[in-house]
């Protein structure tokens, strides 16, 4: 497993690949080429590498996934369009004494649920009280709120959490983005600019997480608060909850600052689809988000795993503050 020191030294690299560009291994060192200049366009010791997140078309080959295993260097490979449709990483993958855990933990416990939705509700209310809005609007979500928090501690029903948790979505969503023609969530739809963008944004919150939770072998598709579901990554789900506000928070600058514009998309069918040469500019703004989060994260989930191996009290399981 990963030590702080490994996490700090380390870093994740997002690589273009849209463009006809190429990975390989060349004494020791990843190299990422430009095919049509045939020239090189950086180089990367795989020490320092943490996770390789590609964009675009690549080919994968077998000294590239060799490297990749020596170094325990997550590899994500994502279309142009940002589905992600290859992930591969073995760091941990024979600690059967968690997954263990995750199998006996009781579907009706929803103890560590309650924790996850206050803590992303408690980022919702900061991230509220930071606009310094003082409008009718925003200072009744701010009240909403502190009010499901207070009642998330003896919630016992987990359709009565999960109606808290949705409530206080909808309104947060309605409040915070009130000045950008907020029209309501719909994820994966990408009806509207700003749902696109949200979903951008947490695509590559949750390939973030997940270089992270895989590196202590846990079952990403078993959750505590997000149900099994054929193909979905529910643990991932879960523990990507607290650090929504800060994709959340990232979108909301870019817009006031006019880095995030409408015209950075095309609709085809009804659906936003971001410009191939904006992709880059909103790559570099999330990850610019994130990084500095890096440390936070890790030792977040490492205090999660050792609270859920240990079979800690729900008090000392780890809080994110934005």
């Amino acid at each position: 497993m990963f030590t702080s020191k490994d996490i700090e030294y380390r870093s994740i690299y997002v690589v273009n690949c849209i463009t006809e560009r190429d990975l390989r291994v060349q004494s020791g060192e990843l190299l990422l080429e430009d095919l049509q200049e045939g020239r090189v366009l950086t180089k990367l010791p795989f020490q320092k590498i943490l996770a390789l997140l590609v964009i675009g078309h690549i080919r994968i080959t077998t000294p590239l996934i060799e490297k990749c295993k020596q170094n325990n260097v997550a590899l994500v490979v994502l279309k142009p369009t940002l589905r992600p449709v290859f992930y591969w990483a073995d760091s941990a993958e024979a600690n059967f004494l968690i997954r263990k855990r995750q199998y006996e933990h009781p579907k009706e416990d929803i103890t560590i649920a309650r924790i996850l939705v206050g803590n992303k509700i408690a980022n919702q209310l900061k991230l509220l009280q930071n606009t310094r809005k003082r409008d009718d609007s925003t200072l009744c979500a701010i009240e909403m709120c502190k009010e499901y928090l207070d009642k998330i501690r003896i919630v016992s029903e987990y359709a009565e959490l999960m109606g808290m948790e949705g409530l206080t979505a909808k309104v947060f969503f309605a409040v915070y983005f009130q000045d950008f023609d907020w029209n309501g969530r719909h994820p994966r739809i990408k009806c509207d600019f700003l749902n696109a963008t949200l979903d951008i944004g947490y695509t590559y919150l949750f390939n973030f997480i997940e270089c992270f939770v895989r590196m202590f072998g846990f079952d990403i598709y078993v959750g505590v608060y997000h149900r099994l579901w054929f193909k979905r990554k529910s643990l991932i789900c879960d523990l990507m909850e607290p650090f929504r506000c800060i994709i959340d928070k990232t979108i909301r600058t870019s817009i006031n600052r006019g880095q995030f514009k409408v015209s950075d998309y095309k609709v085809s069918k009804g659906e936003y689809r971001l410009k191939r040469d904006e992709s880059k500019k909103y790559s570099e703004a999330f990850l610019e988000a994130l990084v500095p989060y890096k440390m936070d994260i890790f030792k977040y989930i490492q205090s999660y795993y050792r609270c859920f191996m240990g079979n800690k009290n729900s008090s000392q399981y780890p809080r994110f503050t934005i």
